[in-house]
């Protein structure tokens, strides 16, 4: 679902718990025969999915909002030289998508990495663009720890998408 620039997307989770509802509301409604029930289940089964969604369009918005000043403020930089005394700074980094974790709670983290090193991308909202391992990417986002107290540096992303960027490897000259 698309309203006005922005991508809805609702998680798989979501839809799950709105399947089992419905299930239980069948089921109720058929030992019952109740039909107050169905006054009550069917506006709860349409919340159960219209506030995720409302959830996923404040997320992107806001992500989509703030996207410009990252564009501005961000300074490109190599993985291996992020560290915590960065905590705050905006970045920009480009890499390959090692890896996705958490994708169907909609909070997707990536596992980026560039030839200096990895580092974890954890987003709190589904990006525009499917993005793919094996993908190249340009990450926007800010420095963080990976916990509150303690943990090594982590970008929290505001913005990840493909870029047309070709790999390039050097053939070793046969001498």
């Amino acid at each position: 679902m698309k309203i006005g620039t922005i991508n809805l997307r609702i998680s798989i989770i979501a839809v799950a718990v709105v399947a089992i509802f419905t299930i239980f509301l069948a089921y109720a409604f058929y030992v019952s025969r109740d039909t107050r029930i169905l006054l009550w289940g069917i506006p709860t089964l349409v919340l159960l999915l219209v506030i995720p969604l409302g959830l996923n369009y404040m997320s992107q918005k806001e992500y989509a909002d703030v996207r410009p000043q990252y564009e501005r403020e961000a300074r490109p930089i190599r993985i291996k030289l992020i560290n915590l005394n960065m905590l705050g700074d905006p970045v920009r980094i480009e890499g390959v998508v090692e890896s996705i974790r958490f994708q169907i709670f909609n909070r997707p983290q990536y596992m980026v990495a560039d030839r200096s090193g990895e580092i974890s991308v954890k987003m709190y909202t589904q990006p525009e663009e499917n993005v793919n391992v094996g993908d190249i990417v340009e990450v926007l986002g800010m420095v963080t720890k990976r916990y509150i107290v303690s943990g090594d540096a982590v970008i929290n992303g505001v913005s990840i998408r493909k870029i047309d960027k070709s790999i390039e490897v050097r053939e070793k000259k046969k001498s």
